[in-house]
């Protein structure tokens, strides 16, 4: 990046603050020049801090290629000739200086550095994005994270989900600058545990091994107590303390939900039980592809408000008959819901469930209340001619409930498919979050979406000819399959297995 460069750089960013602070100066509430000389105002101060978000990724872009830029042409003045323990010491330099010119400590600076050296180097839809201010810097940041120890194929087709339009598999939903970091990072997470070139099996079988509680102090005598724990396990205690503390709620109780969710785990852990407390079975979905369910493949399963699990998992808690646990089976062409099952329930609590499994989460933008904490709510009001049907169906939290029906708030645009968007007062439309449903493993040879994995890891990718009349063998299961009629249907139009537990719901009620 030469000086020329720079300096236009720094030469636009000038004049767009000085743009910004004269359409701020200019606006006063006395203005008679339109209608409503406040609303006029406080669209001028939205539109200003859209356009100020989006100077302050293209800051960010700069400051990365600047940083990028210091590094090359320092290390490039260095000797050739230099001892390790010198080009060690020229590096410690480096970073000290950088430090010294951002105010931050070594530590920050030495891991700026890195996350430009990445930046530059192996993610350059993401620096193109934040130059142009559609993402912000926390949301290349999350891309910098979920892209660490991972070959560069894999990191390429990650951005490429999230960041390019023209790729074959792209996101669906908003796009990932829409999304709050926070809910970014979930999706790319998941996105990532699905698509990482070693299983999630291995992985998981590695990281259980650091399972631990630790305590850490805190100010005002209080202190932290964290326990990282396999997903289900931690998932169950969360739910189950959250229903406890829920049913203790009353007029009379002064404490708040989390201040009852921490008193009745304490209650548990130092009492064993804790007396006065209900011990409810929380209710979790778990989203299993069918043949994942039966073992042809090892594809992920999916943990409501948690993410991505290790099929082994998925497959211990409907055999261990978890009656808290609800299956849900796939769509095998496109990865959507293909069934929640109504035999024990009556069709309000199916509706509730599909909401559930539709929306994951509050559908209000940034949002991250899970399923437990919300309420059904029509789009359409019932006093209105709305139906009682998912496609008129939200699930709001609490408060974002009341802000629905206290302000100007208004969800619109549900589908069968996809959470209701919202409109704020001022008009703007902001889209839901929704889930990217991705279409299953196939354990055999069929043409499917482009960009997909059609197999599991260490399951032989065969041709027609290499396969036994009638059957393809994966992972010690048999699938009757006809392979030279596979290879000609749509992925909607699949067989599927035999459900090995058609009467999973008459057996969860019992």
């Amino acid at each position: 990046m030469g000086s020329t460069a720079v300096s236009d750089a720094l030469d636009a960013i000038t004049t767009s603050v000085a743009a910004l602070y004269r359409v701020v100066d200019s606006r006063r509430p006395s203005d008679e020049s339109c209608s409503d000389p406040l609303r006029q105002l406080a669209d001028d101060c939205l539109d200003g801090l859209t356009e100020l978000a989006r100077l302050d990724a293209r800051s960010a872009a700069l400051k990365v290629r600047l940083t990028d830029t210091f590094v090359e042409a320092t290390r490039a003045m260095a000797s050739p000739s230099a001892s390790p323990q010198e080009q060690s010491a020229a590096e410690m330099g480096l970073v000290a200086e950088l430090a010294c010119a951002l105010t931050v400590s070594e530590r920050t600076a030495g891991a700026f550095v890195e996350d430009a050296r990445q930046l530059t180097t192996a993610l350059p839809l993401t620096l193109a994005a934040l130059q142009a201010g559609t993402i912000s810097w926390q949301h290349a940041r999350v891309m910098v994270d979920e892209t660490t120890d991972v070959p560069q194929a894999a990191a390429a087709a990650l951005e490429a989900h999230f960041l390019d339009p023209d790729a074959e598999n792209p996101a669906r939903g908003c796009p990932a600058g829409d999304l709050v970091p926070s809910r970014f990072r979930a999706k790319a997470r998941s996105w990532r545990e699905r698509h990482h070139p070693v299983s999630i099996e291995r992985r998981h079988d590695t990281s259980v091994q650091d399972r631990r509680l630790e305590f850490t102090p805190d100010r005002d005598g209080m202190a932290w107590l964290s326990a990282y724990l396999p997903a289900d396990a931690a998932a169950s205690i969360w739910n189950r303390a959250t229903d406890a503390a829920r049913a203790l709620q009353s007029p009379s109780e002064p404490r708040n939900l989390a201040q009852l969710r921490a008193d009745t785990a304490a209650s548990w852990l130092l009492a064993g039980v804790a007396e006065g407390v209900p011990s409810p079975k929380a209710q979790v979905l778990v989203t299993v592809p069918v043949l994942s369910l039966l073992g042809v493949t090892e594809e992920p399963a999916v943990l409501d408000a948690y993410g991505p699990i290790p099929p082994s998992m998925a497959r211990r808690l409907v055999a261990d008959g978890a009656s808290s646990f609800h299956r849900v089976l796939t769509d095998p062409g496109t990865g959507a819901p293909l069934e929640i099952g109504r035999t024990s329930y009556r069709i309000p609590a199916a509706m509730r469930q599909w909401l559930r499994l539709r929306d994951g989460k509050c559908p209000f933008p940034g949002c991250n209340n899970q399923s437990l904490d919300t309420e059904a709510d029509h789009v359409l009001a019932w006093r209105d001619g709305g139906a009682t049907g998912i496609s008129n169906l939200g699930q709001p939290c609490r408060k974002h409930h009341r802000l629905r029906h206290t302000t100007g708030w208004t969800p619109t645009g549900a589908s069968r498919d996809a959470p209701p968007g919202w409109v704020a007062p001022s008009g703007r439309r902001y889209a839901s979050e929704s889930y990217d449903w991705e279409p299953p493993w196939m354990p055999y040879p069929i043409t499917g979406p482009p960009g997909l994995p059609h197999h599991a890891e260490g399951t032989e990718h065969v041709t027609d000819a290499d396969l036994p009349q009638g059957t393809h063998q994966a992972r010690g299961a048999d699938l009757p399959v006809d392979p030279l009629s596979l290879d000609q249907l749509p992925p909607d139009q699949l067989p599927l297995p035999v459900d090995p537990l058609p009467e999973w719901e008459t057996w969860i009620a019992a």
